[in-house]
């Protein structure tokens, strides 16, 4: 994910730039597509609903990613996205998305890249949707570990609703975690300081 991160920079004065208030709804799972988005600042929470009516948060957009790139040419978005906190984001229509692959051909593989990731990302949280809370946890935090740095920003009440389970449960986890000393707490930061630890917890078999 980090060679993708503002490898778009070069081509957002071709968007149109948006500022939005935290929770305010980008596109919604299953309506028609009306092109793409670039965030330049902020935070964008992505969305599933399965089959069941239960929507799970399947990924955490970080700044300098496009989001929602299954959205073009009027198909149906595959998930919902909404800002976590105010943001600022550009939107690329088809035509402006065209126009980037005439006259800046390296583009076209950006766009494509970032794609391929977001499929991989949405088949892998399917994968894992029967697996134990604790190993769905882990692979989440470990995800949010590698494409931040070092550290994984989540509360407890959303990392609930991104596995579908209680409150109780998460902080049960982590806390046993917390005793093991594989993570510390930190203003609502989850700090991983054993990663080998979460990783083999991440990669039992279901």
């Amino acid at each position: 994910m980090k060679e993708l991160l503002y490898k778009w920079e070069p081509f957002l004065k071709y968007g149109q730039r948006f500022e939005v208030e935290r929770n305010k709804l980008i596109y919604r799972q299953g309506e028609k597509g009306r092109g793409f988005y670039y965030l330049s600042k902020g935070e964008i929470k992505i969305t599933l609903l399965s089959d069941k009516g239960d929507e799970r948060i399947i990924n955490v957009v970080p700044p300098g990613m496009l989001f929602g790139e299954h959205g073009v040419h009027q198909e149906p978005y595959l998930t919902s996205a909404a800002a976590g906190c105010p943001s600022v984001i550009y939107y690329f229509s088809d035509e402006a998305a065209a126009m980037i692959y005439a006259r800046h051909p390296e583009a076209a593989e950006i766009y494509t890249n970032s794609l391929i990731y977001k499929f991989r990302t949405i088949a892998e949280i399917i994968s894992l949707m029967d697996c134990p809370i604790e190993q769905q946890m882990a692979h989440y935090l470990l995800k949010l570990y590698y494409e931040n740095n070092g550290n994984a920003s989540m509360n407890q009440t959303s990392l609930a609703k991104y596995l579908g389970a209680s409150r109780i449960t998460i902080n049960r986890i982590i806390q046993k975690w917390k005793q093991k000393n594989y993570i510390t707490l930190k203003n609502r930061q989850i700090f991983i300081n054993d990663a080998e630890k979460i990783k083999a917890i991440a990669h039992d078999k279901c």
